[in-house]
């Protein structure tokens, strides 16, 4: 599906965002090994979250969904089932790594695959450390790539359990992390896990809420086995900040635009994008700041703002990493050089998201060049309309209409509707935002 973008004379409104997708995914998964019924609100029902519903589901867990209302009645943490089936993740690269941790505990096999894209997405750094943890579990590739077999060899010899483990994660990861801590509950042991730099901690926050030993600092987690059921957890999910990172670019770089988003998750593991925003001059103001289900959540108020470059790189770059395209729409739009570093992880999302973000922005006139770990982007005063593609990416496909909106002429995204996978409603945002009066080129 294509989709056509002009700017409009004005960006103005109050958008509620969809349900914080890691949050989703979390929330599900974790009461799923619960013992009594949780109810999550707000859940986020894009096709990566609805892929998570499903393997649940064919795992044996009892669930139900009602538009954005999940209702779980966990299966308790030795309640899973085997499922002698092909369990498929879809395009969801965090489902496959926190189930591979999760199944990796248990004493059945599983299969576990999913699209073309995820098929070809890193997962040594899942197999790696759950072997190390005893766990029989083994990868396309030489354990490199999906589809992923857990307990081929019980026919052989019984299972015995994990040991826990001392790992340090190569690259700053919450999916590898997640995976690791969700085997260790069930390890014998303590498991330690430490980051080169924090990485978002729903996890962490999550499970302690539910009752797990689990202590974090800073980026070194350590968690016990559990020796007790997990507390079903209800909650409301607070608004995506990655979701709202497009309406705060949109504004920031429109030059007549207010919008608010309101309850958007503001946690610090994840809250790079503000900080790199407003070291860029963006005029942002966080409003009604309160803490809802254990996580920190505001209002927050982004208007035309005069974009200077900045340099990102380092720890802060975890804290970003999924907003990476949407701020090279900003760098592209600011005054001097922005250079961003240390993200060659972007290169093993849904696309070579370094790669893809050059070419498409480059069709729009951005000065944009590639780096092995990021892009340098030179500041226009103006970008132009072009038709881009997507390549498959729902984060790259919102970048592009973002950019869409302060380009001078009609810009069209082919492959539009892969926004879906985490705001289903993007479109229909993006058009409530606009006015049917079109801006003339400056």
């Amino acid at each position: 599906m294509n989709k056509a973008v002009r700017r409009p004379a004005k960006l103005r409104g109050v958008i509620t965002v969809p349900g914080d997708k890691s949050i989703s995914h979390r929330a599900a998964i974790f009461n799923a090994i619960a013992d009594g019924e949780a109810t999550i609100d707000h859940f986020l029902a894009g096709a990566d979250c609805i892929s998570t519903l499903q393997c649940l589901r064919s795992l044996g867990v009892s669930l139900s969904r009602r538009y954005n209302r999940v209702t779980i009645r966990g299966a308790g943490r030795n309640g899973l089932k085997e499922n002698l089936n092909l369990i498929d993740a879809g395009n969801s690269g965090t489902t496959m790594r926190l189930l591979a941790g999760l199944l990796s505990a248990q004493p059945f096999q599983s299969f576990i695959s999913g699209d073309e894209s995820l098929r070809a997405r890193p997962m040594a750094r899942v197999i790696q450390p759950l072997k190390e943890m005893g766990a029989d579990i083994t990868g396309w590739d030489n354990n490199t790539r999906p589809p992923i077999i857990i307990g081929a060899n019980l026919n052989e010899k019984p299972f015995t359990g994990l040991r826990g483990i001392t790992h340090q994660l190569p690259v700053a990861s919450a999916q590898v992390k997640s995976s690791i801590t969700l085997a260790a509950l069930y390890a014998e042991g303590e498991t330690v896990i430490e980051e080169p730099a924090q990485s978002r901690d729903h996890t962490e926050r999550m499970l302690w809420e539910m009752g797990a030993d689990l202590v974090s600092d800073g980026n070194i987690v350590r968690v016990k086995p559990l020796d007790h059921e997990l507390q079903p957890w209800s909650l409301t999910v607070p608004g995506d900040l990655s979701s709202a990172a497009f309406w705060m670019v949109a504004a920031a770089v429109h030059p007549d635009a207010e919008i608010e988003t309101r309850g958007v998750g503001i946690n610090p593991t994840r809250s790079g994008l503000i900080e790199v925003l407003r070291a860029m001059g963006a005029d942002i103001e966080l409003r009604n700041e309160r803490v809802e289900c254990g996580e920190p959540v505001a209002d927050i108020v982004v208007r035309s703002s005069r974009l200077r470059g900045t340099t990102i790189e380092g720890d802060i770059i975890p804290r970003l990493i999924d907003e990476v395209p949407v701020l090279a729409v900003a760098a592209a739009l600011a005054e001097g050089e922005t250079v961003i570093r240390d993200a060659a992880e972007l290169r093993v999302k849904e696309s070579d998201r370094i790669k893809t973000t050059t070419e498409e922005l480059s069709r729009l006139g951005a000065e944009i060049e590639e780096r092995p770990d990021g892009m340098t982007i030179r500041g226009v005063s103006e970008l132009r309309g072009a038709n881009c593609v997507g390549h498959g990416d729902h984060r790259l496909v919102m970048a592009l209409a973002v950019a869409g909106l302060a380009a001078a002429a009609e810009t069209t995204v082919a492959g539009a509707e892969t926004a879906a996978i985490s705001y289903p409603s993007f479109w229909e945002d993006l058009e409530r935002l606009s006015t049917s009066q079109l801006a003339p080129s400056r």
